[in-house]
């Protein structure tokens, strides 16, 4: 069938693209610019803005099926172009599937709606963890209006599910490790809190599959329909251990310095007040949310998405690290010539 998969261009997106394309399905991604690895795929590239209502109507038509995976990410920036992006995006995804009877439309939302400063969350199902209360970035709280906008849509008519990955990492990643990667190699990165705390994560491969294997069973009023889900790999481990298997595999120096909460928390604070007021570039190094995040026990309970949709994840961490050390060393020898 034809699928439209909004920002087919990034690093799930393509896991999806690749997944939908495998599947033998006709794959339209709706991207801000043009990438190389879809054109490899062979997948239709629509370029737009989410914000524009006009232009996602035009890239679903004649589709069966909605993918909505793109969104404004990052710890910094102004709500309105979060609110736009997010909000104001998902609005016009949904406003899509109505107008051309679109009956399945499989959402990308983020634990980061749960978040709740720095109560932890063990075992955690969408059941058990309400959304999330001060919300100090605007990336989770536009992307709680979206998931809930999502949530509220499912009917007779349009089925909706709202998936909740977990700090995704894997091989294609050009975003987290690489900056984790660069900031260990300056010195720049520590832990905060001790970095004790366990945390769940997602390989990428898993990512994708738990949204094929919703969208596999998702229809008006399956069980997955209207409701949400954590995904992850089911493997909680401690920060400091999950974080310096990643640096190891990228070739990067491991981290054992830590700051204490109370103090990453300030520098968040005094963070957040001076970029804006002397009009700093870039993200800055800590912000209240991101130090909350950091100190704070997160993972989840995977019975849920194995009951409704038969998720299972394929690839386990160790695995997963392999994968992605033999990918960076292929990257660097490659580099190196």
């Amino acid at each position: 069938m034809k699928i439209l998969v909004t920002g087919g261009g990034g690093f799930l997106g393509q896991a999806l693209c690749r997944g939908l394309r495998a599947q033998g399905h006709h794959v339209v991604s709706f991207n801000r610019g043009e990438y190389p690895a879809l054109e490899a795929m062979q997948v239709e590239q629509l370029r737009g803005d989410l914000a524009d209502r006009d232009a996602v109507i035009s890239a679903a038509s004649g589709c069966a099926a909605v993918f909505h995976n793109a969104a404004k990410a990052g710890a910094w920036g102004s709500y309105e172009s979060y609110h736009e992006a997010n909000v104001i995006g998902t609005d016009n995804v949904i406003a899509a599937c109505r107008v051309h009877g679109i009956d399945r439309l499989v959402y990308t939302s983020t634990p980061s709606v749960t978040h709740r400063a720095t109560h932890p969350v063990e075992g955690g199902t969408a059941e058990t963890v309400p959304y999330g209360r001060d919300l100090k970035a605007p990336y989770a709280s536009t992307k709680l209006l979206a998931e809930q906008a999502v949530l509220a849509a499912n009917s007779n008519t349009l089925a909706t599910v709202a998936l909740r990955p977990r700090l995704i990492w894997g091989v294609g990643d050009n975003q987290l490790l690489p900056r984790l990667a660069e900031r260990a190699r300056a010195g720049r990165l520590r832990f905060v809190g001790g970095g004790h705390n366990r945390i769940d994560t997602t390989y990428v491969d898993n990512a994708a599959q738990a949204h094929l294997d919703a969208f596999e069973h998702l229809a008006v009023g399956s069980a997955c329909a209207g409701r949400a889900y954590f995904i992850s790999n089911g493997e909680p481990r401690e920060m400091r251990d999950i974080v310096n298997a990643l640096l190891d595999a990228a070739g990067a120096p491991t981290v054992h310095g830590s700051l204490p909460f109370g103090l990453a928390y300030a520098i968040g604070a005094a963070c957040e007040g001076l970029w804006p007021l002397l009009n700093l570039k870039g993200e800055p190094p800590m912000t209240r949310f991101l130090a909350e995040q950091l100190a704070t026990t997160h993972w989840y309970d995977m019975g849920p998405a194995r009951r409704d949709f038969g998720y299972v994840p394929r690839v386990s961490i160790d695995e997963g690290l392999t994968r992605l050390k033999a990918d960076w060393m292929q990257r660097a020898a490659l580099t190196s010539r």
